[in-house]
């Protein structure tokens, strides 16, 4: 039995942070209907890489899940929508400030109607908050949460993490409450709202600045560090003979990098004994390090060597790269999929690993409304002739992509 079999979603997400709850909970095995607004439904659609309506960016986020298609400024749809509430275990949703509430669908609301329900929301600055009024996205979050801040040169500008790092997070934020949410009704029978934000999933990722700042009396001041930890050495990012090498060492690994490296006598230096006194002299470490490894003839070379020495070090892999790498490949990261639509495409894999789901699933993503006649003559028992009338009159849409 799938971890999530018989748990249904209704997901009113779009581009990444909402849908990655219903990607991650679809893997399991739960039912997910994602409401998508006409006229062209969710936005990531047209989001590179594109083709007239279908793109890779909505396939990755959006497999395995059920599309209806509403037009939500006509009352049928919010008959609809409210029939379909009573029959779900949880409901997700990121609209922006205020979106749900004139749909007369904030957490009250559906409360009233599915009292058992679980209802996430997932914005910027939360639901319940001094800036909840504000809209926002990803690297808005990692601004304000202090992440890009920390991120960049020591002494450049701050930096976004080039990824959607914020988005996905909070996504898996959601995710873990769902869980935990769905656990404590089997207890108690009762539903709940959980109100995630994305900058407060990006703040708690915080491990030493404010500890360090509080502690300190402020002496210490949270700042960008660039490819090498100001305080530890070697702990950063090296230049290797094919690419770039990231090696890190604490106190118990010094003694391994100095045999690696041919220089056992460095380990009790006293210019290097210690943490902080390599650290006041990183420039000579990275130098040595460095210049030691122009010696092999390229980076794999370097690893192998660091490796027999139990120094932890890894090549800065390229996304592309990982492709083709065994360990992605034995872990099941690289999912390569055919769409029924855009053909073969490579995706990352499910992240989790359960002995009790060892399969994955073989999930595709829909076209707008191609679900449309299932769910309603499946869950809410419309006949033939009302779905025909409600295509009719506009309130479903489709499309073949």
């Amino acid at each position: 039995m799938l971890q999530l079999e018989g748990i249904r979603v209704l997901d009113f997400t779009q581009y990444l942070a909402g849908p990655t709850v219903g990607r991650l909970m679809a893997e399991m095995g739960a039912e997910i209907i994602k409401i998508e607004i006409a006229p062209t439904g969710d936005p990531a659609r047209g989001l590179p890489i594109a083709d007239d309506g279908r793109s890779g960016y909505f396939i990755q986020q959006n497999r395995g899940k059920k599309s209806l298609g509403l037009d939500l400024k006509k009352p049928e749809s919010d008959k609809i929508l409210r029939e379909l509430i009573k029959t779900v275990d949880v409901v997700v949703e990121n609209f922006g400030p205020g979106v749900m509430e004139k749909k007369g669908l904030a957490w009250p609301d559906i409360q009233a109607i599915n009292p058992e329900v679980i209802m996430a929301s997932i914005s910027a600055y939360g639901r319940e908050s001094p800036l909840s009024h504000k809209t926002g996205y990803d690297w808005v979050a990692q601004a304000f949460a202090g992440i890009m801040h920390m991120t960049g040169q020591r002494d450049g500008p701050p930096m976004p993490v080039g990824i959607g790092v914020a988005d996905v997070s909070s996504g898996v934020h959601a995710f873990s409450a769902i869980g935990y949410a769905l656990f404590n009704r089997t207890r108690t029978g009762r539903g709940q709202w959980l109100d995630i934000s994305m900058v407060d999933a990006m703040f708690h990722m915080h491990d030493i600045s404010l500890q360090g700042f509080t502690l300190t009396k402020g002496e210490f001041k949270p700042h960008r560090q660039g490819n090498h930890h100001e305080l530890i050495a070697p702990f950063g990012v090296f230049h290797g003979p094919s690419g770039y090498i990231c090696i890190l060492s604490l106190q118990p690994q010094w003694k391994n990098v100095c045999a690696a490296i041919g220089r056992p006598e460095l380990e009790l230096d006293p210019r290097y004994a210690d943490p902080p006194s390599r650290g006041t002299r990183q420039l000579e470490i990275i130098e040595i390090i460095e210049n030691w490894m122009k010696a092999f003839p390229d980076n794999d070379a370097v690893l192998d060597h660091l490796e027999k020495h139990r120094v932890p070090a890894a090549p800065v892999m390229d996304p592309s790269d990982a492709i083709n790498h065994p360990y992605f490949r034995e872990r099941g990261m690289i999912n390569e999929i055919v769409d029924p639509v855009m053909g073969p495409l490579a995706i990352p894999g499910f992240p989790l690993r359960f002995s009790e789901q060892p399969e994955r699933l073989e999930l595709v993503a829909p076209t707008l409304g191609q679900h449309n006649a299932e769910v309603l003559s499946g869950l809410l028992g419309y006949s033939s002739e009302q779905i025909s009338a409600l295509q009719a009159s506009g309130v479903l849409v489709e499309r073949d992509r």
